[in-house]
């Protein structure tokens, strides 16, 4: 069936699948974030109950999830880009292929001198198109280069610090703190408001 496929249908098929592979990634990086959340849930407890081993291990492991998470950032933003590029070359094939017929159109005016002429321009505009395309396919390989080298787990580890894994720990601690003592301030205040009410029927 593939093989009675126009270049039209082709071209929505190869679209579609770049874009699975967008919504594949920004899956995979709300998960990371899922993820994340509950290792900082479990790393506050770990400290709550004096765990240090259990808490060194969350660390690890949050942190290498940060890690993952940030590559999967960077591949998002790749995709997108050449996304873009493709499109410009897209746009930059159909300008050209439509001048083409143009100057077709021209040389049938004019003569066959002209159409020669015209011929021999257009072609040359066409082979610069399709040179846009290749530059477009080098760019794409490089970056599943990039993709598979920043894959490896030892650049993983290096695209986050451990300061950082703490930082997001502190914050979120900071956090529910700042709700616990909102809470006792609620509580509180409930508490005064009652013994106003006591005191104004005693």
């Amino acid at each position: 069936m593939g093989l009675f496929k126009s270049k039209e249908e082709r071209r929505i098929e190869r679209e579609m699948k770049l874009r699975q592979g967008l919504r594949a990634i920004e899956k995979s990086i709300r998960q990371q974030e899922k993820f994340a959340e509950d290792f900082i849930r479990n790393a506050q407890h770990a400290r709550r109950i004096g765990d240090q081993q259990q808490y060194l291990f969350i660390r690890s492991a949050l942190k290498k999830t940060a890690a993952v998470k940030k590559m999967l950032e960077r591949q998002l933003l790749a995709m997108k880009n050449a996304m873009l590029i493709q499109q410009q070359a897209q746009a930059s094939r159909e300008f050209a292929q439509s001048m083409e017929l143009m100057a077709r159109e021209i040389g049938r005016v004019f003569g066959e001198l002209d159409l020669t002429r015209t011929q021999a321009q257009w072609e040359k505009a066409v082979a610069q198109a399709g040179s846009i395309e290749e530059r477009m396919e080098i760019f794409l390989d490089a970056m599943e280069q990039s993709a598979i080298a920043g894959s490896q787990p030892a650049a993983r580890e290096e695209l986050v610090s451990d300061a950082e894994i703490d930082r997001m720990i502190e914050a979120d601690v900071l956090a529910a703190e700042k709700q616990e003592l909102s809470k006792l301030d609620e509580l509180e205040s409930e508490i005064e408001k009652e013994l106003g009410v006591a005191k104004q029927r005693d």
